[in-house]
């Protein structure tokens, strides 16, 4: 409780029981519980906590006052030479490192398809300074490979491979050749990268998937732990110590808008990764990269997703994220201008070296309601990993259409939204956005392909929360 016995001895601290009487007389007839909300899961948010008997039991973030967490950039502009640009810029203002997003059409990502193409993209970049990650999906093996080609076996290089085969099958609904042979592909390549790298991330679990197309923050939680299990045994299978395997996982997370929903999430999933790898024999020690929320992010107004990327950013550096990408204000609209990167970076270096929000290991620690959410996901993302290891794992779930349907009831529960710019405060006149113009031209790459009968499942399609409002007006 908070110390008044420096205030003035004639003033009473108000206790829980005045807080209720004041607002009895606002509810007038309504009860006091009307005030409770829930998540688009139907976990429950109550009006009023109490404070919290201890915090959470989960080993936090690595302190460290000078950089708490690694700002992280993406580029995904379709000419290797501009990527590389925005690349160079990036890391020169103030990022630490950079993910390449990779697409030979062009369409989605830099137009790369061999490691003369990545090499033009990280052009100057010194790996073992800047650490380079990819986003290549099912062509991350061999993304991998090229990665390699330019580090030369260098074990100071600090590489992210981010193989995620199970997100790319998940969001296309399909996969060219079993997804299972897929898993053995990515895992046996990580193992033999394994070795030259030892400072290397080999596969990311993300859940990502998951929040983009709507699903909420315990179904979020689970999928990755339920990656995370299945990329932990593909590389045990491939010859990798569990407790190795276990270290070179990331853990790939949404920030949102809602940034009580992102601290208790990333808290949450520290917590669950904790009870997996301990009971697995392996550091109990969760390494995550957040991500900002595509989803949350509207076209019309769109200076007003600075606010919503602002708070994500908070919200993922006091959740304990060890590495933070923030998207631009533009993404709903198409690529980004100098501008609006230089935007993004400098929001995190705002939060990081103004407003030192990184000077605290867990700053929600002991909050009322922090900690109650973050046991009410923790309790919810356990008992749906649990279900999903129980039906075969993570391919069988996406398979037989449970996670899909999980999606779906969360996207039918939520009601009415209040997005500002949009259906709250929408502006008199639009305020023109300059986004970069780029025609796409593919390049040949190799096929990712392999032998057998494709992968099939309900897809998980991105969606944004505002599209269906701006479409009416």
């Amino acid at each position: 409780m908070p110390d008044t016995r420096l205030l003035d001895p004639g003033f009473t601290p108000a206790g829980e029981d005045a807080w209720r009487a004041l607002v009895a007389k606002t509810l007038g007839d309504k009860p006091f519980e009307s005030l409770q909300k829930a998540t688009a899961e139907g976990l429950p948010i109550q009006p009023l906590y109490a404070q919290a008997e201890r915090p959470a039991a989960f080993p936090p973030r690595p302190f460290d006052a000078g950089r708490p967490w690694d700002i992280r950039t993406l580029t995904a502009h379709p000419d290797p030479a501009r990527a590389n640009a925005e690349a160079l810029a990036d890391l020169e203002g103030g990022a630490a490192s950079v993910v390449v997003k990779i697409d030979p059409t062009g369409e989605a990502g830099v137009a790369v398809g061999s490691a003369d193409g990545l090499g033009r993209v990280l052009k100057d970049v010194i790996l073992e300074l800047a650490p380079v990650g990819l986003d290549a999906g099912f062509l991350g093996p061999k993304a991998a490979d090229w990665l390699h080609a330019l580090a030369k076996s260098s074990p100071g290089a600090k590489l992210n491979f981010n193989l995620d085969p199970l997100s790319a099958f998940a969001e296309t609904g399909q996969s060219p050749g079993p997804i299972e042979s897929h898993l053995i592909s990515a895992a046996t390549v990580a193992m033999r990268l394994s070795q030259p790298y030892p400072q290397g991330q080999l596969f990311l679990a993300s859940g990502r998937v998951v929040h983009e197309a709507g699903g909420g923050e315990a179904l979020e939680v689970a999928f990755a732990a339920a990656a995370a299990v299945a990329y932990a045994k593909a590389l045990v299978r491939a010859g990798l110590p569990m407790a190795e395997a276990f270290a070179r996982i990331t853990l790939g997370l949404s920030a949102d808008a809602d940034y009580f929903l992102t601290i208790a999430k990333l808290r949450a999933a520290r917590a669950i990764w904790a009870r997996i790898a301990s009971a697995c024999g392996a550091p109990p020690q969760a390494r995550i990269e957040a991500r900002s929320s595509r989803r949350m992010l509207a076209a019309k107004d769109a200076f007003t997703n600075m606010i919503r990327l602002t708070a994500a950013g908070f919200g993922a550096a006091v959740g304990g994220a060890d590495a933070v990408l923030l998207g631009n204000f533009t993404d709903a609209l198409g690529l980004p201008t100098a501008f609006a990167r230089r935007q993004s970076r400098n929001t995190q270096l705002v939060l990081m070296e103004e407003a030192g929000i990184g000077r605290v290991a867990d700053p929600a620690a002991g909050s009322g309601y922090i900690e109650a959410l973050t046991d009410e996901i923790a309790r919810a993302a356990w008992a749906r990993f649990q279900t999903i290891e129980a039906g075969g794992g993570l391919v069988a779930a996406l398979t037989n259409g449970d996670v899909a349907r999980e999606v779906e009831a969360a996207n039918a529960a939520r009601g009415e939204l209040k997005i500002v710019g949009v259906t709250a405060f929408p502006p008199t006149e639009e305020a023109p956005v300059e986004v970069e113009k780029a025609a796409a031209q593919p390049v040949q790459a190799p096929d990712a392909r392999l032998p057998g009968p494709d992968g099939r499942c309900r897809p998980l399609k991105p969606m944004r929360l505002s599209e269906k409002y701006e479409a009416a007006q």
